[in-house]
Parts: C-alpha cells; sequence; structure tokens
C-alpha cells in the first residue's frame, strides 16, 4: 500500500508540475482575438470595428508579444479602446511606443490603471484569493505617466477619458466617451460624470435624427463604476484588471477578479443590469502579467475586437 501512495503522490507532482510548466511557458504566450458583436447602433448603420487592448503590462524584452500587438493593426480597426496597465517595467515605454504606433491614424481613447503611474512590485500571488489587492504607492516606484500620455494623447492622438469625456464620429456615427481614472486606487471621480455627461450632450449639435452611442471605459470594473456609467445610459462599458482570473479552474473558472465584480464577469460580454437599466459589459481578460507573477492557466491571454452594429441585427 505504501508503494500505491509513492506512486500516485509521484503522478500528482508531475501533473503539477506539467501545468506549471505549461502555464508559465505556453499558455501565457498563447495570444488570441477574442470576437464580439454588439448591436448598439442606429439600424442600417456601418459597422465600427473596435479593438480593445487591455494590462499589456509591458517589459522590454517581451518582443513576442510587442510584435503580436503590431500584428493586431492587421484587423484594420476603425477605433482603439486602451484600459490600461501599459507598462510592467520602468524602461518599457519605448517597447510600448513600437508596439502601438502601427495604429497611429486611428481614432482612440484611454484610461490607465495603476500600472501607468508605478511599476509593479513582488507580491504573493495567493494574496489575490483573499479580495482585492492594496494600493499601496508609498513604497512604489513611479513611471514616467507624463512620457505616457504624450504617447498617447500627442503622438498617437488618442484622447484621455480619465474621469473625462469625449465625442468621436466613426463610420458616420456619434461616439460619445464616459470614463474614469482607475477606480481600484481609488482614483474615479463618479461625483463629477453626470455634471460632464450632461456638458457633453449639450455640445451635441448633429443634425441626425440617430441618438449617439454612449460607452464608458474604465480600467477595473468595480460595480460602483459599472452601476454609475449605466445610469448615464452607457450602451456598451469596456474594462480590463482582472486578468480574466489570470489562473481559472476548469470547470470552475475564474478564483477572483481582484475587485468587487462576480467571478463569473471575469472575462468576457455580458450584460450589466442597475436600477431597471442595462449595459453591454465586455470585460478583457489582458493581453500580459506583472512580471512577478508571469503564470496563465485556462484563461489566455487576449485582445478583444468588438464589433458594433445596427440593433437590428441582433445579439451575437
Amino acid at each position: 500500500m505504501p508503494s500505491v501512495l509513492r506512486a500516485a503522490a509521484v503522478a500528482s507532482l508531475g501533473i503539477a508540475a506539467a501545468a506549471a510548466v505549461y502555464a508559465v511557458a505556453i499558455e501565457r504566450r498563447a495570444y488570441r482575438v477574442r470576437h464580439e458583436i454588439v448591436p448598439v447602433l442606429a439600424p442600417g448603420a456601418d459597422p465600427i470595428r473596435v479593438l480593445h487592448l487591455s494590462d499589456l503590462h509591458l517589459a522590454p524584452w517581451q518582443g513576442e508579444k510587442i510584435a503580436w500587438v503590431r500584428s493586431l493593426a492587421a484587423l484594420k480597426p476603425d477605433l482603439v479602446v486602451n484600459t490600461g496597465d501599459n507598462l510592467g517595467h520602468v524602461d518599457a515605454l519605448p517597447a510600448l511606443a513600437d508596439a502601438l504606433l502601427p495604429f497611429d491614424g486611428v481614432p482612440g481613447v484611454f484610461v490607465h490603471g495603476s500600472n501607468d503611474y508605478f511599476a509593479p512590485s513582488p507580491k504573493n500571488p495567493f494574496r489575490y484569493l483573499l479580495g482585492p489587492s492594496k494600493g499601496e504607492t508609498e513604497s512604489a516606484t513611479p513611471l514616467d505617466t507624463e512620457a505616457l500620455e504624450a504617447l498617447l494623447h500627442d503622438r498617437l492622438g488618442w484622447q484621455s477619458l480619465n474621469n473625462a469625456v469625449a465625442q468621436l464620429t466613426i463610420n458616420g456615427s456619434i461616439l460619445e466617451f464616459m470614463g474614469t481614472n482607475d477606480a481600484h486606487r481609488g482614483w474615479d471621480r463618479l461625483d463629477h460624470l453626470p455634471g460632464l455627461v450632461d456638458a457633453l450632450r449639450e455640445l451635441d449639435d448633429d443634425d441626425t435624427d440617430d441618438p449617439a452611442v454612449m460607452i464608458g471605459v474604465t480600467h477595473a470594473p468595480y460595480q460602483r463604476v459599472l452601476n454609475a456609467f449605466t445610469t448615464q445610459s452607457a450602451d456598451l462599458i469596456l474594462a480590463g484588471h482582472t486578468h480574466g482570473g489570470q489562473v481559472c479552474v476548469p470547470g470552475v473558472g475564474a478564483l477572483t477578479t481582484n475587485c468587487d465584480l462576480p467571478r463569473d464577469r471575469a472575462r468576457g460580454l455580458s450584460v450589466w443590469n442597475h436600477a431597471h437599466q442595462a449595459s453591454f459589459l465586455t470585460v478583457s481578460a489582458g493581453i500580459g502579467t506583472s512580471i512577478y507573477a508571469p503564470v496563465r492557466f485556462a484563461c489566455p491571454p487576449e485582445a478583444v475586437l468588438v464589433t458594433l452594429v445596427g440593433d437590428d441585427i441582433g445579439y451575437s
């Protein structure tokens, strides 16, 4: 009997070791594009291809990731939405520029996550299972956020939605945007949101009868943010931060979202309901991981191509 137990223990260790190798060496590099169709445009409107990039956590030596992000330009998006946590190292900005410059000339919007302000630091990865991580900044290494914004706004022409609003006309449809700074750090100013949205709508001088499409953009999908966006009649909300759970259990799903979002919403497209209103919600599993926790299991890295279509086409 002891020999049987020893054999079982050895087999279990072998399986665990194989899973660890797969999670570190294979799945975290198994980049993919998730495709979604969301019917929020006016009937008969031309489709809009929205490329959602999130959580690159880029480091200078990650050439494979840089090349894959660059290759996404072949999808020919009409709009890029970047939901933050771009930088995974203090020296990552040139690498990020290399990754994103193929999108020069493509309209875009962005918000920040904490790893656009502070470099990552070593942490116990199991700490996330106990609840959302603490946003400690006292000992964190600051990043050059000003240079990051110069890249995103000045070089690429993307508009910041950090506690801000914006409006773009894409393929003949008016898109209105509202966004927050990183809610995980408590930097969202939801108290300012109604006034900003009202001011944006007062500027709408469109002569058509088609209503503008309202899109909410945030890094961390805390329920207070999703509820506020839905109250402001968001047709679609885009978010990241969760990494899809990063390490998932097949048949169970994500073990954590690192915020108060329910685990079954850790990634993918769903409908968020609040106060008798509803918004489409898409949460990206993200492209990268912290350099201190380079592992994914049952949760491959992804970019999301969201195709907005007329609401006469139907939900898919």
